[in-house]
């Protein structure tokens, strides 16, 4: 039951930062965790594999009366994103609009907002900004061309050169309010999960197909007792796809060695899954419902903009596996509950800030912490089933960590009821 050692393989989402300050991060998390529980922990520095595709380190946890090993994987996509993000203003802005508009018109937008309006609104957003900035760069060309023709140049040259000053202008403008906007980035990210969606980035999918190799050979020779993979935002979708084949290459790939556990957190999978031509991973999460040998667990936050809540990622993409569904185990998350009064207040409007606070330490000892889940003793599955006595375990005297271990010993584990998922979301057709 007790976790001595853990294998972490964590997808990240679409992010260009990558290894470098993704780890500064962790390690800086890693401190505040130790210090809110009272226990030491400790990690090495990381180590890349030749080929630069995934990074390691390891997490040595110690508590009063239990300590745990964590080996963990990043697996590395951000030469890709920064590939994105170097394309040229105009490239980005023309491919995103006509991506957004196919959007609208194929009705996958209304289907965004049937089943999440604040994420319509945000995948919404950059385009609503753009349109802004395009208007306030159009007036600034639109007065410089009257005062051209009011000084008597030729009607021909006033409109070349307003249209040269409203070029100037709003790629200048997107250029230098990106730090404060991210509507290049957020673009980019359009564009990505389109053509991601459409099979139209094969360099993707041969790294994805290399990393469910690693899976494979990680469950043939780890000695960990769970191996959890993490996928957090789009890394979500991409866990899935991961693990899906994964299980292609090796069916029995959670019948031996460790128990396999997929952890999605801040997800949006609806981004890949509502589009008419991704039958392939609407076929994966079918799958990944009704597998038996491995678990699923799928957090969600009401006060995250950029994931899907409420929604049953089965359900919700119009997936009927009946009585043979057993996955995934929905978990809402409430940020104003980890996270002090004071601190809350400052960046619940951040909504970058708030996506990440999956990933990041607590300030409060609660159920859902994302390193008590990397460095705790508590399996995955039995934390979420139950979540009072794996909060008891953590913060708990000697008398009550022994009664919290007593109870996961004792508690029937399943998954969501039929009745519980019903409620999260309706069905949601996906045509077009």
């Amino acid at each position: 039951m007790r976790v001595q050692h853990r294998h972490i393989i964590y997808v990240q989402g679409y992010d260009p930062r990558g290894l470098a300050q993704y780890y500064r991060m962790f390690r800086t998390e890693l401190r505040k965790f130790g210090k809110l529980y009272g226990i030491s922990a400790t990690t090495s520095r990381p180590d890349s594999a030749a080929d630069g595709e995934t990074a390691s380190w390891t997490i040595e946890t110690k508590g009063e009366d239990w300590q745990t090993r964590t080996h963990y994987d990043f697996l590395r996509t951000e030469d890709f994103i920064q590939n994105d993000l170097a394309w040229p203003i105009w490239r980005t802005v023309f491919h995103a609009v006509i991506i957004y508009w196919r959007l609208v018109f194929g009705g996958t937008i209304a289907r965004f907002w049937r089943a999440h309006w604040r994420f319509a609104t945000f995948i919404t957003y950059p385009h609503f900004l753009l349109f802004n900035e395009a208007l306030f760069s159009a007036a600034i060309a639109f007065v410089f061309g009257w005062g051209l023709e009011a000084l008597g140049i030729p009607p021909f040259l006033g409109i070349a050169a307003s249209v040269a000053l409203f070029v100037a202008v709003l790629g200048t403008t997107l250029k230098y309010t990106e730090n404060l906007t991210y509507l290049l980035y957020l673009l980019s990210d359009t564009i990505w999960t389109w053509e991601f969606s459409h099979r139209q980035r094969p360099e993707w999918d041969r790294r994805i197909d290399r990393f469910a190799q690693h899976l494979v050979n990680v469950a043939t020779s780890s000695d960990a007792e769970e191996i959890v993979i993490v996928g957090h935002s789009s890394g979500s979708f991409l866990g899935v796809e991961m693990l899906a084949r994964a299980l292609k290459l090796d069916p029995d790939l959670g019948r031996h060695g460790p128990r396999v556990v997929l952890l999605t957190i801040g997800g949006n999978f609806p981004i890949v899954g509502f589009h008419a031509v991704s039958r392939d991973f609407r076929d994966h999460l079918r799958q990944l419902a009704i597998e038996p040998s491995i678990d699923w667990i799928d957090c969600q936050s009401r006060k995250d903009v950029m994931n899907f809540h409420p929604f049953d990622p089965i359900a919700g993409h119009g997936i009927e596996v009946g009585a043979a569904r057993r996955n995934p185990t929905i978990v809402p998350v409430r940020f104003r509950e980890i996270i002090k009064p004071e601190h809350y207040n400052r960046f619940r409007w951040k909504f970058f800030r708030v996506h990440f606070q999956f990933v990041m330490a607590n300030e409060r000892p609660h159920a859902y912490d994302f390193f008590m889940i990397v460095c705790g003793p508590v399996p995955l599955k039995e934390r979420m089933a139950d979540q009072a006595a794996a909060l008891a375990i953590a913060t708990g005297d000697a008398g009550a960590r022994e009664r919290g271990w007593n109870r996961l010993q004792t508690a029937p584990i399943g998954s969501l009821d039929g009745s519980e998922t019903d409620r999260m979301e309706p069905n949601v057709a996906r045509r077009g």
